[in-house]
């Protein structure tokens, strides 16, 4: 089975809809969270998420805030205004697929969380420390993580240490498991490329693909204006930090 790998949106369309174009017919998608927060247009893309084919998603950490799940002081000054604007923006349908979505979701043998496997909508995975008490608690062979906006993989080499592999590389990857897999993010790359980010899963022959694909920042950049959002967050999407 061809499934897309999505996560950290984000509220960009302009973004999502070019990943979606770029990777082609899948069979599944599983989406990692954050479908909101810092893009101006979070109904749209939570829309065309919830309409994508044999869908699995989870909550992040900006969904959960929008929702008051989350004491807004726990996000900086600026992350706090786009949560207040996508409050006030929200509309009922893509409150109420917000609402549904679990914090964790185990298929078989591959667990999705936003976060961590044992944290799902706030432990960011970015160290091997981290990543190593991760793997030894996860109950299935693959996680799949986003939150940290940066493509990566965590897993077991050599003796039993705890490697990791930045940037991954757009081919395709067979991982002995257990191990840990981040797509990036779609709408806010944080890995000083500004190119959007996902990964292509085949389920039956365990390989990950991580793929980036250019698209119209500036048109993304338009709408973020236009909304009154913070200036930071159309700027970043230029050099992807």
């Amino acid at each position: 089975m061809r499934v897309l790998v999505l996560s950290d949106i984000h509220g960009n369309l302009v973004a999502l809809e070019r990943v979606l174009e770029h990777a082609g017919a899948v069979d599944a998608v599983w989406c990692l969270g954050d479908l909101v927060g810092y893009g101006a247009q979070p109904n749209e893309c939570v829309e065309r998420v919830a309409a994508l084919p044999n869908l699995a998603c989870v909550r992040g950490n900006h969904d959960a805030a929008v929702l008051g799940y989350f004491d807004l002081d726990a996000f900086n000054s600026e992350a706090r205004a786009s949560i207040r604007w996508t409050i006030e923006h929200l509309n009922e349908s893509a409150r109420s697929f917000l609402q549904q979505l679990p914090d964790l979701v185990v298929l078989d043998d591959v667990t999705l969380a936003h976060g961590s496997p044992r944290s799902p909508e706030w432990e960011y995975i970015l160290d091997l420390y981290t990543a190593e008490q991760n793997l030894n608690e996860m109950r299935t062979p693959f996680c799949f993580v986003g939150h940290t906006h940066q493509p990566m993989a965590f897993f077991f080499g050599d003796h039993g240490r705890t490697q990791w592999r930045v940037p991954l590389p757009e081919s395709s990857q067979r991982f002995t498991p257990p191990v840990i897999l981040n797509p990036g993010s779609v709408g806010q790359p944080r890995d000083h490329d500004p190119r959007a980010a996902y990964a292509i899963f085949d389920s039956d022959a365990h390989t990950w693909q991580s793929f980036r694909v250019g698209y119209d920042v500036g048109a993304a950049q338009e709408r973020i204006h236009a909304a009154g959002l913070p200036l930071r967050h159309a700027l970043r999407l230029e050099g992807g930090w």
